[in-house]
């Protein structure tokens, strides 16, 4: 058997988000789920859709209920987390499952605490993206926008080499370009 393409799973994906409502799963929507996540364990956007599901559903077929029901949901995030390299919203979505059905067990803490790192990260990035993405744009609004950004960044990240680096560049211009009074030495 040939693995699905990615238009292919995208496809399958929609079709099973159209056969149910996002707040209450019909029998079809997580039927749909479930073969798309056994044709592809490592689609996480699936995975993670299935599972919101599952936890939404309530009237789940009698051979599904209780501990059954809990321990599919558990099956596929954990699944989530492998496949999407341990990212934020997989770890998250796990440590709330854990919490809820398992009576806060010690790794939730853990995994709570990675997804948080990791999304920090992410956020860090993203940032540091911005506020070079405006500079580069060089107009009085971008400027602007990557100073206060930078501002509140800086904030949240004070000891991030790689939003300093950005933030200085970006005051650099804005003092170039008049928008900032130069820096005394």
């Amino acid at each position: 058997m040939t693995h699905p393409r990615l238009d292919e799973l995208v496809a399958r994906l929609r079709a099973a988000r159209v056969a149910g409502d996002v707040n209450s799963p019909s029998r079809e929507q997580l039927r749909l789920h479930r073969e798309l996540a056994e044709a592809c364990p490592a689609f996480t956007p699936n995975l993670l859709e299935l599972a919101r599901l599952l936890r939404l559903d309530d009237d789940p077929p009698p051979e599904l209920t209780g501990e059954a029901m809990q321990g599919e949901l558990q099956r596929v995030l954990e699944q989530a987390v492998v496949a999407s390299n341990r990212s934020a919203p997989a770890l998250v979505e796990l440590a709330y499952v854990l919490d809820t059905f398992n009576d806060s067990p010690p790794e939730v803490e853990a995994l709570f605490e990675e997804g948080a790192q990791k999304a920090l990260k992410t956020l860090e990035h993203a940032w540091a993206g911005l506020i070079s993405f405006w500079s580069s744009k060089r107009t009085p609004d971008s400027l602007r926008k990557a100073l206060q950004l930078g501002k509140t960044a800086e904030g949240l990240f004070p000891e991030s080499e790689l939003i300093g680096h950005e933030l200085r560049f970006a005051r650099e211009l804005a003092v170039t370009d008049g928008l900032l009074p130069p820096e005394k030495p």
